[in-house]
C-alpha cells in the first residue's frame, strides 16, 4: 500500500515537460515544491514513484537498480505523450538515474542535485557487508530537520535496506562509465553542507560529463535534500534559468 502523500504526481502545463526523479528511500513528495514552481513557469511536470518506494522498506529491498531505472523510463514515456520536449531533474540517486536516462533517451537538459559519486565515510560505507549477507538487514536512516517544509513534502523511509546500498553502488558505477557519453546540457547543483555524500561528487560529474554545455553551482548553506533545504528558492531559480537557456 502506498503511503498517503507518497503518490506520483502530474502537474499539467505547457508543451515542454520536466521529469522529476526523487531520491533513494524517498518519495515524489520531496520533489513537490520544485514541481509546483516549474508548473508556474509553464512546464508540464511529472514525478513518478520509483519501484519499492513510498510503501515499506521491505518492499524496497525486493527492488533494485533495474527496477528504479524502469520506473524513470516509464515516467519518460508517459510524459512524452503530453510534452514535445522533455528535460529531467533528479535528486541524489535520482540525479544519477537522470543522467542514465539522458544517455539512452532524447532529453533536452539534465539537472542533478546532490548526486552521489563518493558516499560520505561517516555513513559507514566502508563497513558495508558483502551483498550475500545483506538480506533482511536494515539500518536506521535519519533526515535533518529542514525549516519551513510542509510535512507532506518530507515523506521518507526511516530504515534503509542495506541490500539496496549495493544497488546504488552499481548505479554509481554505471554513471561513471556512461558520463562521457552524455551530450545534453548539464546543470550540477551541490550543497556545501551535504553530509550524506562527499561534495566533490559534483566536481566529478562536472569534469567527466561529455556535455559541451555544463554548469556547476554551489549552494553554500544547503545539505543533501536540496529541493527542501533553506536555499531551495535559489536552487529553483537556477534550475528554471537553466531550462530556459
Amino acid at each position: 500500500m502506498i503511503m498517503q502523500g507518497a503518490e506520483p504526481f502530474l502537474l499539467p502545463g505547457g508543451t515542454e515537460g520536466v521529469l522529476l526523479v526523487h531520491g533513494m528511500s524517498g518519495s515524489p513528495s520531496e520533489m513537490l515544491l520544485l514541481g509546483q514552481f516549474l508548473q508556474r513557469q509553464g512546464y508540464t511536470v511529472l514525478c513518478p514513484r520509483l519501484a519499492g518506494h513510498g510503501t515499506s522498506p521491505k518492499d524496497m529491498q525486493d527492488t533494485g537498480a533495474r527496477d528504479w531505472f524502469d520506473s524513470v523510463c516509464d515516467g519518460y514515456a508517459l510524459l512524452a505523450g503530453m510534452a514535445g520536449r522533455i528535460s529531467v531533474a533528479g535528486l541524489s540517486m535520482g540525479g544519477l538515474l537522470a543522467i542514465l536516462l539522458a544517455t539512452q533517451r532524447h532529453v533536452e537538459r539534465v539537472v542533478t542535485m546532490a548526486a552521489p559519486i563518493y558516499i560520505a565515510e561517516s555513513s559507514g560505507i566502508r563497513e558495508l557487508p558483502p551483498r550475500r549477507e545483506c538480506r533482511d538487514f536494515f539500518v536506521p536512516k535519519q533526515r535533518r530537520h529542514l525549516p519551513n517544509v510542509p510535512p507532506a513534502c518530507n515523506l521518507t523511509y526511516h530504515r534503509m535496506p542495506v541490500l539496496c546500498v549495493h544497488e546504488l553502488l552499481d548505479i554509481i558505477g554505471a554513471v561513471k562509465r556512461r558520463l562521457p557519453e552524455l551530450s545534453a546540457p548539464l546543470l550540477v547543483l551541490q550543497g556545501r553542507q551535504d553530509h550524506t555524500i562527499e561534495p566533490r561528487s559534483a566536481e566529478f560529474l562536472y569534469t567527466q560529463a561529455g556535455s559541451e554545455q555544463k554548469e556547476l553551482a554551489w549552494l553554500e548553506e544547503s545539505g543533501h535534500i536540496v529541493p527542501l533545504d533553506a536555499e531551495r528558492e535559489e536552487a529553483f531559480r537556477r534550475i528554471a534559468g537553466f531550462l530556459k537557456e
